[in-house]
């Protein structure tokens, strides 16, 4: 670590007020920070000392998400390999290229069967489904990190502050939550929006009210609903339309799914990208919960609540509407519920901040997801606008909590 210390040091005073790149300075603080930790330090005892710093905590959400980001790679090309295989597809596009030069090179064969392996277009193939899904996942993460990066660095630079690392983790939530089909030129302008209407107009990190992410997501869902909703987006192969777990629990409910629970629990079933392994999200739960980032009163209330509102339809019924008949454990599993509750609920910027107000929040946010996901069944997935709804109210919440308090105090005095 020396050498970069060494290095970031001598090109320190171009950057600083006065040199010759000091526009740039906020380009030169977010590398400098972010691979080495901050030189300013504090000289007095007015802090609690505590071994997380923004950055690290914008750090450790991404290492909880790893899980998610793998089973994003592996299953999308699981999917596409499966269609492909099973409807004697054949992939095409540059992505296809690319496969078909890997399986064939006799390099690449030798080396690999030097580990006892192959890559293969087949669903059985462990890193044929890992690449082809990586050709899927890293080129809408690099769109999302390059565009909403030079966002984040043009309006540190107009302000004149340093790139603050809220992005890293925004930049990753993103591509997590669309599925693998949707233009990169889409990406580009949806990670545009969420930046700078979803934060930037807001004041930048810490002073947004919504989540950026999901507020990117949903300028996607409206301006361009045909990439982002429907049944041949969520499987990477042109032309194929394959009905989700949601779509078919919504036309014949439950007994009509064509997909187990197991598999459903695991993620290998279509879906966003990230989104569709309730397993990798409990890892990331428990991850933010050891370190105390992530709240897990929110993350059981939205649970709780969830659960309540889908014992209350199923108590009520329908013969009409099968969502209102499938259990908590099957809502638990399919669609976005786990990932939403864990991620996206949880954001300590744009939730509730009390205590009391967490476990309010959170039980809203399960049960108004859930209302929208049954009693409209054009529209299962309601997450995403419940937790944009609550974003809404969370200052309201937590001010009506706080104002409780004083009068309870006043009463007592």
């Amino acid at each position: 670590m020396r050498v970069f210390e060494n290095f970031f040091d001598k090109l320190k005073p171009k950057f600083e007020k006065g040199g010759k790149l000091e526009k740039f300075y906020a380009f030169y603080e977010a590398a400098d920070t972010f691979i080495l930790t901050p030189s300013d330090k504090t000289k007095k005892n007015v802090h609690i000392a505590d071994s997380l710093d923004f950055k690290r905590t914008m750090i450790m959400v991404a290492w909880a998400l790893l899980p998610c980001v793998f089973m994003a790679m592996y299953n999308s090309g699981y999917q596409a390999n499966l269609v492909l295989h099973n409807g004697g597809l054949e992939a095409t596009g540059w992505r296809a290229g690319i496969m078909s030069f890997l399986t064939s090179s006799s390099l690449i064969g030798t080396v690999l069967g030097w580990f006892g392996t192959s890559i293969e277009m087949h669903p059985s193939s462990f890193l044929g489904n890992l690449i082809y899904g990586m050709l899927f996942f890293l080129p809408a993460y690099i769109v999302t990190m390059t565009v909403g990066g030079l966002w984040e660095a043009l309006f540190a630079a107009v302000r004149g502050h340093e790139i603050n690392e809220g992005f890293v983790v925004s930049g990753l939530l993103f591509p997590l939550i669309l599925p693998p089909s949707i233009p990169l030129w889409q990406i580009a302008v949806g990670i545009s929006f969420g930046v700078v209407i979803g934060k930037e107009v807001f004041g930048g990190t810490g002073k947004n009210i919504f989540n950026p992410a999901l507020t990117a997501r949903v300028f996607l869902f409206f301006a361009y609903p045909a990439q982002i909703s429907g049944d041949a987006v969520w499987t990477a192969v042109d032309g194929y339309t394959g009905a989700t777990a949601l779509s078919e629990l919504v036309s014949g409910g439950v007994a009509s799914l064509s997909t187990s629970w197991s598999d459903a629990f695991w993620g290998f079933i279509p879906g966003s990208m990230g989104e569709t392994s309730t397993l990798a999200c409990l890892f990331g739960a428990a991850v933010l919960i050891a370190t105390g980032i992530g709240s897990w009163r929110i993350m059981l209330s939205c649970t709780i609540g969830m659960i309540a509102t889908t014992m209350l339809l199923n108590s009520i019924g329908s013969e009409t509407n099968m969502m209102m008949n499938v259990p908590w454990s099957w809502h638990f599993v399919l669609g976005s519920f786990a990932f939403a509750t864990v991620f996206m609920a949880t954001d300590p910027v744009s939730a509730a901040q009390t205590t009391t107000g967490k476990w309010v929040y959170g039980f809203l946010i399960g049960a108004l997801g859930l209302l929208v996901r049954a009693i409209n069944p054009a529209y299962p997935e309601g997450w995403m606008l419940a937790i944009l709804f609550m974003n809404a109210f969370a200052p309201l919440i937590d001010w009506f909590v706080l104002n409780s308090n004083v009068k309870r105090r006043q009463r007592r005095a």
